[in-house]
């Protein structure tokens, strides 16, 4: 922290700074400085409130006394002793005489935003991203740079971007990596517009021979085959009942691990058998009939709720900024590693569609409505009255029960 020396002094005090010394400088009405007799520019500044911070004060250039007072902040008194500020004067001045220009250095550091700052600039110059893409910004930014947010973007280099991208496809997955990697290099061309000199290090590691990992489509094992092994896994790994139930509902439903943990009280008829989420990928609201094996899951977590009000999380969590639970995810390579399989919550819904589509031969538009897809744009289908929630009780029911008896297996 620095400023000018604009700050008028009281009086004119000169004293050895040693700790007894500073300890004896009584606060005034005004600041003052008590400058140290054996170290020129080196002092001690007084606050009315009793705040006492080390300063010191040199000028720079050639220019003699009409050269600007400068003074930069070493620290308050208590946190570093005299004798340490001391030493930090002494280099500050060494500074100085070198040519240096501490106070303009520390200036053009503290202009350069770090990469949280220049983050939260990038996501408000669109705020017009779906509350989803939000949370993926986030969560990619926490997960894969989570120890950079105070690093100056200046601070970051070309290397840097290639360990990590290394570093995140092998932890995370390839995907993960290329997001992330890609949403850095947007944060860079934004900032690059405000600091001049700023080199994007994303775009200097690509130009270095650095590559996005080749998007390959995974391959999707046969519900018959990978739903038994997942439900051993959970089985194994014992998830929290809470945890175990969001993995139920996701193999019941399909539904999106965002829609399942996001499920309120107030959304959900027991009594008529209908459940409805408001937020969704695809921005279309999704209202489904509760199948037996999804309404027997949703009284368990009402039992066990106990006094749980009418509104409120189905989910609930004392701990998550959202309210309600988070952090699935770090059950999945527990869950694969029990199961001898990778699971992932999304495949849930890939074995679900499959269920539907292969096994009971459902209609794409009836599968796509039941898993609320983006619709194509197809003149056609566009013009077919959407399906109401009984007459997709009576598939959703066959799929479920399909889903139940592979799980069992």
């Amino acid at each position: 922290m620095m400023d000018t020396d604009t700050a008028k002094r009281t009086a004119k005090v000169k004293t050895t700074l040693t700790k007894r010394a500073v300890e004896a400088l009584e606060p005034a009405d005004r600041p003052f400085i008590a400058w140290d007799d054996r170290l020129t520019g080196f002092g001690v500044r007084v606050q009315p409130s009793g705040a006492k911070t080390f300063v010191v004060n040199y000028r720079t250039g050639s220019g003699g006394r009409k050269a600007p007072n400068k003074r930069v902040t070493l620290g308050r008194f208590g946190r570093i002793t005299p004798d340490q500020a001391r030493r930090m004067a002494q280099e500050t001045l060494g500074k100085v005489a070198g040519g240096g220009d501490p106070a303009e250095e520390r200036a053009e550091a503290r202009s350069m935003p770090t990469l949280a700052q220049a983050f939260e600039d990038y996501m408000q110059a669109n705020p017009r991203r779906k509350p989803r893409t939000v949370a993926i910004y986030r969560q990619n930014l926490r997960v894969c740079f989570g120890d950079w947010l105070a690093r100056p973007l200046d601070a970051i280099d070309r290397r840097d971007v290639e360990a990590r991208f290394n570093t995140v496809t092998e932890r995370n997955s390839w995907a993960t990596a290329n997001q992330a990697v890609s949403m850095l290099r947007s944060i860079y061309r934004r900032s690059s517009i405000d600091h001049e000199g700023l080199r994007n290090p994303v775009e200097l590691w690509i130009a270095g021979g650095g590559r996005l990992n080749r998007k390959r489509r995974r391959r999707i094992s046969s519900p018959a085959e990978v739903l038994p092994r997942w439900r051993a896994g959970v089985e194994a790994v014992g998830l929290p009942a809470p945890q175990r139930d969001i993995f139920l509902i996701g193999a019941y439903t399909g539904m999106r691990l965002g829609e399942v943990v996001s499920l309120l009280w107030e959304r959900i008829d027991l009594e008529r058998g209908i459940l409805r989420v408001e937020e969704t990928k695809t921005g279309e609201p999704l209202e489904l009939p509760l199948t037996r094996q999804l309404a027997a899951v949703l009284e368990r977590r009402r039992a066990e709720a106990g006094s749980t009000p009418a509104q409120g999380w189905v989910f609930p969590s004392l701990t998550s900024a959202t309210g309600h639970l988070t952090g699935i995810h770090r059950y999945h390579a527990e869950i694969s590693k029990a199961a001898g399989t990778r699971f992932w919550f999304h495949g849930l819904r890939n074995a679900f569609i499959t269920v539907a589509e292969r096994d009971l031969m459902l209609p794409r538009p009836l599968t796509k409505r039941l898993v609320n897809h983006a619709r194509d744009d197809d003149i056609t289908e566009g013009y077919a009255a959407d399906w109401t929630v009984e007459q997709l009780r009576e598939p959703a029911q066959r799929v479920a029960d399909r889903i139940e008896a592979l799980l069992n297996c």
